[in-house]
């Protein structure tokens, strides 16, 4: 195994947003959710650099206050992984250099994620990295609940919506649920934001998908950890009220 390349971390910050506009300035105790979200990820040590990319004013400016390394961005990108390529350009990230994609949204991101995440890249081959936990047979039968079946090497074989892999007979039920952190090599990322969305991809509504039908190999990591993203006024509920508890517990 090899020492690990310079890794960067991207944090995508979108204004708009169909079911909660604004939510990467939504306060949690007192502070924006991205600066949250930040300084979780300031914690994993493997990062030679961490940026929010976003694409308003309003965000940038907060930012900027908060002493939150930012970037402008084009407002006009399909997805989250554009806008972090975009971000990883303007900072000329070396073509083996890591480039990781923390959700924006997530501030409850556990440190220990990244760092699984990031650990595979000791090994030169490879190329693309993302999570996944165990869940229960109930949880599986969720279509927003994205599955993903797991090759021998740790390699993804499939992801889908759907309940996979199907049980016949009184075989045990293993089900593994997928946690939408990626990391890439940067040529990888350049590599996959010029494939453009495959047949599949557009089926499921998965962008991870282009990657497979593509043969581009997707390392699978395990973890017992699960992140809860706040896509709602009621999961930033939530997730404050947990914050308060963690917060609750250390002063006690």
């Amino acid at each position: 195994m090899n020492a690990l390349p310079d890794c960067y971390g991207i944090i995508p910050a979108r204004y708009r947003s169909k079911r909660f506009p604004g939510k990467p300035l939504a306060e949690i105790h007192g502070k924006p959710m991205f600066w949250h979200v930040y300084k979780q990820a300031e914690k994993c040590h493997h990062f030679s650099r961490i940026v929010l990319a976003t694409d308003d004013e309003r965000i940038f400016s907060a930012a900027k206050a908060l002493l939150v390394p930012v970037l402008m961005t084009d407002a006009n990108h399909p997805s989250g992984t554009d806008r972090v390529l975009e971000a990883a350009n303007a900072l000329d990230v070396p073509d083996d250099a890591v480039v990781v994609n923390i959700q924006g949204d997530e501030p409850l991101i556990a440190v220990d994620m990244l760092d699984r995440l990031i650990a595979p890249f000791s090994a030169s081959e490879i190329q693309i990295t993302t999570l996944a936990k165990k869940i229960g047979s109930k949880e599986a039968d969720n279509p927003d609940r994205v599955k993903v079946v797991i090759a021998e090497n740790g390699q993804a074989l499939y992801f889908s919506r759907s309940k996979i892999p199907y049980y016949r007979g009184d075989a045990a039920q293993t089900f593994y649920g997928h946690i939408g952190l990626y990391a890439f090599r940067m040529a990888a990322l350049r590599a996959f934001q010029k494939l453009g969305p495959g047949r599949l991809e557009r089926i499921e509504s998965l962008e991870q998908l282009r990657l497979l039908e593509n043969k581009m190999a997707i390392h699978v990591v395990i973890t017992d950890h699960s992140s809860i993203s706040v896509d709602t006024p009621d999961d930033l509920k939530t997730v404050t009220r947990m914050m308060n508890q963690t917060m609750n517990q250390t002063i006690k």
